[in-house]
């Protein structure tokens, strides 16, 4: 399948959970080809979206391979960039779900420098993100149920087990592989820069 056509399918998927329309997160990709509306009707032809251009069929969705990552992302470093690369690498879709404010805290014992839309606006901006989400405090499966991921990515730092995700993903009955990467910067976090520069600060 050519990338155009891939690129139509993602929009289409990201369109279902966040209510823009395809066109408006086509324009986002700076995507403005006079093919656009011959290869929706190609696709439709195959079998991969409707006949309304805006849903994709069972066959589509099956094309697409979702990846889902998470984390707090406050400050976003080299360590979170190598990383949402290796995430997109794996498939088709990125989502990446940024944790509550309150969540935020329970993980990093602090409160995070920047409050979650500002987290979510920003991680959204980079290239290799298709959607950002704000997650769910009582559930976390429920954003992955909104999702319905074929991959989970977890971060080398992260502290779910994988037997938690799998056994969670059971419960919503969804089939979805969990992998684990490695940062080639795992020296980098958000927690470190703020402690190394506020040691500055003070210091100067």
């Amino acid at each position: 399948m050519d990338s155009l056509k891939k690129t139509i399918l993602s929009a289409i998927y990201v369109s279902k959970i966040t209510k823009e329309t395809v066109f408006q997160i086509l324009n986002q990709k700076k995507i403005f080809s006079d093919e656009v509306n011959s290869k929706f009707e190609e696709l439709v032809k195959e079998n991969l979206i409707e006949q309304d251009k805006k849903t994709l069929t069972e066959k589509g969705r099956n094309s697409l391979k979702v990846v889902l990552a998470g984390g707090v992302f406050d400050i976003i470093h080299p360590g979170h960039i190598h990383t949402l690369k290796d995430a997109k690498a794996l498939g088709d879709v990125l989502v990446v779900v940024v944790a509550t404010d309150n969540t935020s805290v329970k993980m990093k014992k602090r409160r995070p420098l920047h409050d979650q839309e500002q987290r979510r606006e920003l991680v959204n901006s980079l290239s290799m993100v298709d959607l950002c989400l704000v997650g769910q405090e009582e559930d976390i499966f429920k954003t992955v149920d909104l999702v319905r991921p074929q991959v989970i990515a977890l971060g080398y730092d992260q502290t779910h087990q994988e037997k938690f995700i799998i056994d969670g993903c059971k419960r919503i009955k969804l089939d979805a592989k969990v992998a684990r990467l490695e940062s080639p910067i795992p020296e980098s976090s958000s927690s470190k820069i703020q402690k190394e520069y506020g040691e500055s600060i003070h210091g100067i």
